[in-house]
């Protein structure tokens, strides 16, 4: 006969426990309690564990804390919202105040670092909220609500039952997404592994710089200025974009092409990146010690250069994150698998759905109009790399040096930045005390890599807006992205401090965060003193954001189908899921973009380095597309960003179309987007 493991033997005594306890339960409480009783039970008996105890244990347990006293109830939930607060934010204010060395241009990084950045000191909350039973307090008397019940029944709930449906299902607030909540009891050790893979990976990403002025052709000539340094992907995008205005700008832009490209395929010879004193030549991909007079004051050229390419360390840090959330699925039966945490219980959106939405823009009639009057205001056919044309937006009419003029003398520290704040959300529409306040309740440091947002959790925290910021001052590219990240955390202090439940704090997902951003970072040359939009602005802005949204939809798509292809191949290596992941990317861009651009078996849609730092992300900057253009017409309509902000972000983290019907007046939709350019386009 087989002896039988003890969570075999649990599972029996809890079969036969169950209906026991709810029998015990129902007799003691009454009929009027049966549905409460039968999912409470269900839903704590599902978390149980043989460390619990056994099923005597189970039932006493139940008995003793299975709370039909409303008042009893009403305290408890209380206790239970005001106490996770505490514990979430403090857990998150630990965990910013350790990685400070490691993500803030703040002076030299120690190795170290690199570890307290990896550790997570909320890591073994859940685990002590299971140990100490307060956990099961939760699921045995509050309910764990499904995305299907969250979407069909979720507008007719009160706020208390939105707050219910958020205490077992909280997310984000330490950083771990749907993993953060009480709907699945994961163990300690898979999310600190989750935690330092995070941690590695965006060490890499950060790290991960081009010197520009070392790219060379065939004849050794230099394209670009001394001293520039191109982060991947961003500045090497923002580059692109940047070189429009210039006389050699096919050159420059061809140039960083062939670098994305190469950094996709993992081509590029290890001895290029980040390194200030070696050449290299992109077309040809060979690497040689760089000129002396070439090279930044301070570096010494090396005597020999290895030209071999760099191992698959991008993919092997993809890979890495995919093992790590991969273990967690067997510990989250409602969402088994990372997709599913990502879209049904973060973004509360179905894949199939957001998927569906994405292509719809994919595959406009409109797109193929405004590729050509892309070429139009070019002069030439489309070239690959012109999905990120920039021409249509302000920024576009004035040189970088212009612009990086007028932010580095505005902007020399972070400092000067946050003195700027209250005038800044004044003029964009709130009032002088709130301005003051929002300001006052905004940390403003200096990143290492491109800058991020980083929320507070609990009030009397405050959330930090970090950027790059040179010793020159702040570029235009750093304050471009400092307005973006003002925006995020402008909604962050007014999503914490202005909601009547705290577990409703945030909004619906990501990408309404990053919607929101996008209404304050449109808005970031009249905050530098520039005019406002005229009407033809506008109509070229419509143009800009299906462009936009056209280009990083694919991107989105190439991340997800990833996604959906190591589960397939579980054991891959980082080798063959490069493989994969070009191939994939190619497939896309064949099937969505080589009809528009009239080139096929491009790669660079997998160039994005969120891929890399950030799993299944990367949809939330379509899907904040979308509803920015939602957003910024009810704004335009009620005439003001302040006052219409504050009134949609205090309504808090309901259901994304809840939450939209409340803030436009229709669900989530690319109607807006499409609407805006079609008008744009028909415009005489």
């Amino acid at each position: 006969m087989p002896v039988l493991a003890p969570a075999a033997l649990l599972f029996l005594s809890l079969a036969a426990t169950v209906p026991a306890t709810k029998a015990a339960l129902l007799a003691r409480h009454g009929e009027a309690q049966r549905a409460r009783i039968e999912r409470g039970v269900d839903q704590a008996a599902a978390a149980w564990r043989p460390e619990d105890g056994d099923g005597a244990a189970f039932q006493a347990f139940a008995l003793e804390h299975f709370l039909a006293d409303p008042k009893t109830l009403d305290a408890t939930f209380e206790r239970l919202e005001e106490s996770l607060e505490e514990l979430d934010g403090r857990a998150l204010q630990v965990n910013r105040k350790l990685a400070r060395h490691a993500v803030l241009e703040i002076g030299p990084t120690v190795p170290a670092d690199a570890l307290l950045a990896a550790f997570d000191a909320g890591a073994h909350l859940n685990d002590d909220l299971f140990a100490s039973r307060v956990a099961f307090v939760a699921l045995l008397n509050f309910p764990l609500t499904t995305l299907e019940e969250r979407l069909s029944r979720g507008s007719s709930w009160t706020r208390r039952q939105w707050a219910e449906a958020r205490l077992l299902g909280r997310r984000g607030a330490l950083g771990g997404g749907s993993d953060a909540g009480l709907a699945a009891r994961i163990p300690a050790a898979l999310r600190q592994e989750s935690a330092r893979a995070s941690a590695d990976s965006q060490a890499y990403v950060a790290d991960y710089n081009l010197y520009a002025h070392h790219l060379v052709d065939g004849k050794g000539a230099r394209l670009f200025p001394k001293g520039k340094r191109l982060l991947s992907h961003w500045n090497l995008r923002d580059e692109i974009k940047a070189s429009y205005p210039l006389a050699d700008a096919l050159a420059r832009q061809r140039t960083l092409q062939k670098v994305m490209e190469r950094i996709v395929t993992q081509e590029i010879p290890a001895a290029a990146v980040n390194d200030p004193a070696v050449d290299w030549n992109p077309w040809t991909n060979e690497v040689r010690p760089a000129p002396a007079e070439t090279v930044e004051t301070g570096t010494k050229p090396p005597a020999g250069v290895d030209g071999a390419r760099e191992p698959d360390t991008r993919y092997a840090h993809l890979l890495r994150h995919f093992r790590a959330l991969r273990a967690v699925d067997g510990f989250s039966p409602t969402a088994p698998t990372a997709m599913a945490r990502k879209f049904e219980i973060d973004r509360e959106i179905p894949e199939a759905r957001l998927v569906a939405m994405l292509e719809e823009v994919l595959s406009s009639p409109l797109v193929p109009r405004v590729a050509k009057v892309v070429e139009q205001r070019l002069g030439r056919p489309l070239e690959p790399f012109d999905v990120w044309y920039a021409g249509f937006r302000p920024a576009s009419t004035l040189t970088e040096a212009e612009l990086d003029a007028r932010t580095r003398s505005r902007y020399p520290s972070a400092e000067a930045y946050a003195r700027d704040m209250p005038r800044m959300l004044e003029a964009l529409g709130f009032a002088p005390e709130k301005a003051r306040f929002l300001a006052s309740h905004i940390v403003v440091e200096p990143a290492r890599g491109s800058g991020h947002a980083l929320q507070a959790a609990l009030r009397g925290d405050k959330p930090h807006l970090r950027t790059r910021i040179g010793k020159d001052g702040m570029d235009y590219k750093g304050y471009n992205i400092a307005v973006h990240e003002m925006g995020h955390n402008v909604e962050q202090v007014l999503s914490l401090y202005g909601v009547d439940h705290t577990l409703l704090s945030g909004v619906p997902n990501n990408a309404f965060t990053e919607a929101l951003a996008f209404v304050f970072q449109a808005r970031d040359l009249e905050l530098l003193g520039l005019p406002p939009p005229s009407a033809e602005a506008r109509r070229l802005e419509a143009l800009h954001d299906l462009w936009a949204t056209y280009e990083i939809a694919g991107v989105a798509l190439v991340d997800v189908r990833a996604w959906h292809w190591m589960y397939e191949h579980p054991d891959a290596t980082p080798a063959r899921l490069r493989q994969a992941v070009v191939g994939i990317a190619r497939e896309v861009w064949n099937r969505w973009y080589a009809p528009v651009f009239g080139v096929r078996d491009v790669t660079l849609l997998a160039i994005y380095s969120h891929m890399i730092e950030e799993p299944l992300y990367l949809a939330d900057y379509p899907l904040g597309h979308l509803l920015a253009a939602q957003i910024e017409g009810q704004v335009r309509k009620a005439g003001r960003v302040g006052p219409e902000f504050e009134r949609m972000v205090t309504l808090g983290s309901v259901s994304p179309d809840l939450w939209m019907r409340h803030a436009a007046g229709e669900p989530v939709s690319p109607r807006a987007l499409l609407e805006n350019a079609r008008l744009a386009l028909e415009a005489p």
